[in-house]
């Protein structure tokens, strides 16, 4: 069989994907391949459901090896906008009714017209007196585009972009349900239930955000639980309490979790009495004589019940494979736990074997555009063989023009020779200028540095007090203890008559010019008087010099001192000059 004769229908959920392969024999009749029900809800953010879903279905893909080509998918009637219009009468035109129905969505959207994909149908035909009844559904443009984007790239093409509630609709038509009556078609999903009125091939849907979830969320807020664990408390115990004298279950659990069940079944049956009452006085419609049950959260205990006692009509659940065959592959229990979950993929299966009473479709315009380019494409082959054709009667002229390009071709290259070669001399000539740059740079820097020294001795000369004089000033090593003690270096003579002695012997030491870098300046010197009292007002004034890194703050702090005292000889008692060395830090050293 042909990947034509295949169809892979997907129904995309706020928690799950239901997906059916089909195919179509000669004898006309849907026969069903293979499904898969994958689930990836649970608490999920609105922003997070789109990424969840795009992970299933890759997931899906590459797990299972369809043999379909084109794909239909519906999603979640919560996710679109739904509208339904009566316009004036305006006659027969097809044109002119495309026009109407185009201003009027463009006036009832609550989005801009050009972010979203929108189609509608004709609910009752168009006449030259009588209302014309009209359905819009409008849902975002990136959503959809981000999902079919997500199939196709696996191969795969979009056909149809169905709504849940619509697709549900064409599968109870084709089972023959509502053709003569008013009935409903109740879908309790997850995160929202769908309302379906079909009445006499007339067609109204309500979406209502009371289903599944909120009773998970119930379970979770009562027991203290996540979100995760009432869920399964749900699927364990959940049923719908029946109230009134009927006993309850000896579960503690089970009971208090079958009355949250009943809690907010009741908040659904209230909207959908008021569901419908709004049919029945805005749309004319007629009492509903039965109701019909789908969706995954329908198939609690005794939801038939309630609803049949609550509605005062008939309930039961909708059978959507009456149908469609079954392949002998078709795990036949695996699908009988899910059946009640298929009934918009069996609506999407029949939108390539029939014509269905409502075909709405939201296919984005840049896949209509990708498809009429592969419909165009043999024109597009037989435009390729006639240029061919064309193209040689001209052979002779353009084996000619060769030739000449050929002889064009060696004298450009020439040219680029030429080029490359000056290039090279440019680069080398750029080698060479930034040599000397580089020199010259460095000369630059030596120059700026010539006043360092100056500035130095100035600001040192500047901050002695008037009764000090140095000796000696050299490179320092500033190691981290430098104390000598306080007490005089024994020398052969001491005493005041020596003193001019030691200062001649020190001025005429010879030293080696020190190199390196410049971090620390030694010095040594005398100061009039016995006590410390000189060298703290030396150090006072360094504080406010260019030159040295002394912080005025820091001067007692011996971690952290600028300035460190590495001997100090006071005066004895007959003399009256007493010698110091201290080590000093530069505030920006230099190169000697």
């Amino acid at each position: 069989m042909a990947k034509s004769d295949f169809l892979l229908a997907i129904d995309i959920g706020n928690e799950s994907l239901k997906i059916a392969e089909f195919a179509y024999p000669p004898n006309g009749k849907l026969v069903l391949e293979r499904f898969v029900f994958r689930e990836f809800g649970g608490e999920l953010k609105d922003e997070e459901i789109l990424p969840a879903v795009k992970n299933a279905l890759q997931e899906v893909f590459q797990e299972n090896k369809f043999n379909a080509k084109k794909v239909n998918i519906s999603i979640s009637g919560q996710s679109t906008f739904i509208r339904f219009a009566k316009l004036p009468p305006i006659g027969g035109d097809e044109g002119r009714v495309r026009q109407v129905v185009e201003f009027e969505a463009k006036q009832n959207v609550p989005f801009p017209i050009n972010e979203v994909v929108w189609d509608y149908q004709l609910i009752s035909e168009a006449g030259t007196e009588s209302e014309i009844e009209v359905m819009f559904v409008v849902a975002k443009n990136d959503y959809i585009e981000e999902i079919t984007a997500t199939i196709e790239d696996f191969g795969f093409q979009i056909s149809v972009v169905d709504i849940a509630p619509i697709s549900c609709y064409n599968a109870a038509r084709a089972n023959e349900i509502g053709g003569q009556d008013c009935v409903m078609l109740l879908n309790i999903g997850s995160r929202c239930s769908s309302l379906v009125f079909i009445d006499s091939g007339r067609f109204f849907v309500r979406t209502i955000p009371i289903a599944g979830q909120a009773i998970t969320q119930q379970i979770s807020k009562e027991f203290g639980i996540p979100f995760k664990d009432a869920e399964e408390l749900k699927r364990k115990h959940g049923f719908v309490a029946l109230g009134g004298a009927y006993e309850e279950p000896d579960s503690e659990v089970a009971a208090t979790i079958s009355k949250i069940v009943r809690n907010v079944m009741t908040r659904l049956h209230g909207e959908i009495n008021r569901s419908i009452n709004v049919y029945r006085s805005q749309q004319k419609g007629n009492k509903p004589s039965k109701i019909y049950l789908a969706g995954g959260s329908s198939v609690m205990a005794f939801t038939p019940r309630f609803f049949q006692e609550k509605l005062k009509i008939p309930c039961e659940y909708f059978n959507s494979f009456q149908v469609v065959s079954l392949a002998d592959s078709i795990d036949r229990e695996r699908l009988a736990e899910v059946a009640h979950m298929f009934s918009e993929v069996v609506g999407l299966g029949l939108r390539n074997l029939t014509v269905c009473p409502i075909e709405i479709s939201l296919v984005p315009m840049k896949i209509k555009k990708q498809h009429e380019i592969k419909t165009k494409s043999p024109y597009f082959y037989g435009s390729a063989a006639s240029l061919v054709i064309c193209s040689a009667f001209f052979f002779s002229s353009l084996k000619m023009q060769a030739l000449r390009d050929e002889k064009l071709l060696e004298l450009g290259k020439k040219e680029v020779q030429k080029t490359e070669r000056l290039q090279n001399d440019i680069k080398i000539s750029y080698a060479r200028f930034n040599s000397v740059k580089t020199a010259y740079e460095t000369a630059v820097k030596k120059l700026a540095e010539r006043s360092n020294w100056p500035n130095l001795l100035n600001d040192l000369q500047s901050s002695l007090p008037d009764n000090m004089w140095l000796v000696k000033i050299a490179k320092g090593k500033g190691v981290e203890s430098t104390s000598e003690s306080t007490t005089p270096a024994a020398e052969e003579e001491t005493g005041p008559r020596f003193f001019f002695r030691r200062t001649l012997r020190k001025s005429t030491e010879t030293t080696t010019a020190p190199t390196g870098k410049l971090e620390w300046l030694e010095v040594e010197g005398y100061f009039i008087g016995k006590t410390q009292k000189e060298l703290a007002e030396f150090r006072e004034n360094l504080s406010k010099t260019e030159s040295f890194a002394c912080e005025r703050e820091k001067l007692l702090d011996p971690a952290q001192t600028t300035i460190k005292i590495v001997s100090f000889e006071p005066a004895k008692a007959e003399e009256s000059i007493s010698s110091f060395k201290l080590l000093i830090k530069l505030k920006n050293p230099f190169d000697i």
